[in-house]
């Protein structure tokens, strides 16, 4: 009997450890834009936006450790606990990640639209930026949880 390959995108393979990465880098550049000044604090959007990137960047970076792991040693996790866990948890920071972005370009688009006095252009650019590089996380989050949902049926 063949060994099942596992799909590319689920949990232990190189494209995974790919997607996490790239989530890593989207969610840190996201915290690092918005960071940049201290006056996100004022909108609770993009103090929001810090939260959950804060909370991908950590989720995101042990399971891109996972995966190295599982391709040095040539072993794909498959436990059904397990892959329960990084789906539910994926999920869950996904959709978080896209109300976060999509909160934080909605604020950053109204104050560009009330003026200058309230965001400088430098500044609202940077927010944008921000949101932008959230959604990129975000995509490549619900990307990994699709992938491992795909997965599930057959443990």
């Amino acid at each position: 009997m063949e060994a099942a390959v596992p799909l590319p995108g689920t949990i232990g393979t190189s494209a995974s450890l790919a997607l996490r990465l790239g989530q890593v880098v989207f969610a840190s550049a996201s915290l690092l834009f918005m960071s940049f000044r201290v006056e996100f604090f004022g909108y609770t959007s993009f103090c929001y936006l810090v939260v959950i990137m804060g909370l991908v960047i950590p989720w995101s970076t042990t399971l891109a450790l996972v995966d190295a792991y599982s391709i040095v040693l040539k072993y794909v996790p498959r436990q059904p606990k397990l892959m329960c866990f990084v789906i539910v948890g994926d999920w869950v920071l996904s959709f978080l990640s896209l109300a976060a972005a999509c909160s934080t370009a909605g604020v950053t688009a109204l104050l560009l639209d009330v003026g200058q006095l309230n965001c400088p252009v430098k500044l609202c650019r940077r927010y944008q930026l921000s949101a932008a590089t959230a959604f990129l996380s975000w995509f490549l989050s619900f990307a990994s949880s699709l992938f491992n949902l795909w997965l599930l049926p057959s443990l």
